[in-house]
């Protein structure tokens, strides 16, 4: 036990010293990004650099390559394109790592590009027909534990590599492509949805919201473990693609992957689903029944479960709601999604609505019915989907102040709020939000979707992954598309 403790301790120490680093080179970087937006850098396209006569080693750019802006109309080059996913998504039931691979591969096929997905076949649902003759699906049953069989979507791989053209590039979603594969592959990136050095943040958060009655975990110990283990594998891909600026300063500085490999390039969403619409709003709003009297309507979606800070917002209302009246009788939770909390939530009595999964076009109107979305996560991974779904439909934020959301979406006050992830904290969150009213709230909307629209859209992210790959296909430095 003494030992444990010891082992504990020495990680928090351990990560108190990194995250000193991870703070510094932040601050850095942070400045640099306001001088983007600015107009004072690069993210407003080429003109400093005409202006210059300097180029852009993209390979070499230390920011999000969505601050760039690539031409709109497809390359003269078409690719020919592998992709390795776990799963092809359930429109109905998808996570963040699957809506990503949708969005992105149907863009790329949209601009005419050959996609080729290596997938586990599925009997939950049928595969959806794409009106895309340049899209192939070569599906293989996946293994007990429900992963992809690795020997043989490397046969599938290896026999169309050398039927007809050779795949210019190679991307996998993660590992669904396992390193003792990804080794042999120069042309491959890979995007990571989630690593384990950020997994350890979120592992201590859980550990400090321990109730005494409950029993102290191994999880602290054994991530530890997992992220040395990530970190040596992880030199085994040729590229790496960060979907969120933390993280691609985390491969860098403690993966110790060299600069030119890793990539930042956040996830976009379908900006024609994702957009301001009034009257939908209100539509919905009427459907569900919300009184028009309530001057704060809070929204929520996804996995209503624990490791999404469920619990934590739970305690946090039924508290406010039993402490002050004037707050339960004026506002009005809508809860998007399934889960064991989403029943939970309903103890709360007429001031929660759950309504459910609902499906995209469906959560476009449940973001135009909201006055802010609230993500309570305590998961630090990744660039969560909802978050940039509810920026582009001009919302504010209010969200756990984690590194990956705090360094490439609410980067300051005016575009929403943050809490530490404790229930006074955020308490004192839903307090100032409910203070500030409806005016304040829709200009941070505002001042939000003006930078998401230049930032977190599907054509951005499309345009960057594209210029990535032709950048790298073949296994080669092509200057042509390197340079910027």
């Amino acid at each position: 036990m003494v030992s444990g403790f010891r082992g504990f301790c020495s990680i928090l120490v351990l990560l108190s010293v990194l995250s000193t680093i991870s703070l510094l080179y932040l601050a850095s970087f942070y400045s640099h990004e306001q001088s983007l937006e600015l107009g004072l850098g690069l993210g407003l396209g080429l003109r400093l650099g005409q202006n210059q006569n300097h180029q852009i080693d993209l390979l070499t750019f230390p920011s999000a390559w969505n601050h760039l802006s690539f031409p709109p109309n497809p390359p003269q080059k078409l690719l020919k394109i592998a992709l390795f996913v776990k799963k092809w998504p359930d429109r109905r039931h998808a996570g963040g790592l699957e809506r990503h691979a949708l969005t992105l591969h149907l863009a790329l096929a949209k601009r005419g590009h050959e996609l080729h997905i290596f997938t586990a076949s599925s009997s939950n649902f049928s595969f959806p027909n794409y009106p895309y003759e340049n899209l192939h699906f070569h599906l293989s049953k996946p293994t007990d534990a429900g992963y992809l069989n690795q020997a043989l979507i490397w046969k599938q791989f290896q026999d169309q590599n050398s039927s007809g053209k050779t795949f210019d590039v190679v991307h996998t979603e993660s590992v669904s492509l396992m390193y003792t594969r990804s080794k042999h592959v120069s042309n491959l990136a890979v995007s990571w949805h989630g690593i384990a050095y950020e997994t350890l943040h979120s592992d201590i958060i859980q550990e400090l919201l321990r109730a005494p009655n409950e029993n102290q975990t191994n999880h602290l110990t054994e991530r530890a473990g997992k992220v040395v283990n990530e970190i040596k594998f992880f030199q085994n891909y040729a590229h790496h693609v960060a979907t969120s600026d933390h993280v691609g300063d985390v491969l860098k500085r403690i993966y110790m992957i060299p600069e030119d490999r890793v990539h930042i390039i956040l996830n976009g969403v379908d900006e024609d689903v994702f957009k301001p619409d009034y009257n939908t709003g209100i539509e919905f709003r009427s459907h569900f029944g919300i009184p028009e009297t309530k001057t704060l309507i809070l929204g929520m979606a996804g996995r209503l479960v624990k490791d999404k800070g469920h619990p934590l917002m739970f305690e946090a209302l039924k508290q406010i709601f039993t402490e002050n009246s004037t707050f339960r009788e004026t506002v009005v939770v809508l809860v998007a999604g399934d889960g064991p909390w989403g029943v939970r939530y309903k103890e709360l009595g007429h001031n929660v609505v759950a309504l459910g999964p609902l499906q995209p076009v469906q959560m476009a109107r449940f973001y135009n019915a909201i006055d802010i979305f609230v993500n309570p996560t305590l998961r630090a991974q990744g660039l969560d989907h909802t978050l940039l779904e509810a920026v582009l439909s001009g919302k504010p934020l209010m969200a756990t102040k984690l590194a990956s959301i705090t360094g490439s979406v609410i980067i300051g006050k005016e575009h929403g709020y943050t809490f530490s992830p404790n229930v006074d904290s955020l308490k004192k969150c839903l307090y100032e939000v409910w203070e500030d009213g409806r005016g304040v709230l829709e200009e941070k909307g505002k001042v939000g979707r003006e930078r998401g629209v230049k930032l977190f859209t599907a054509t951005k992210m499309a345009a960057a992954y594209e210029r990535l790959f032709l950048c790298i296909s073949n296994g080669k430095k092509n200057h042509e598309y390197c340079k910027y």
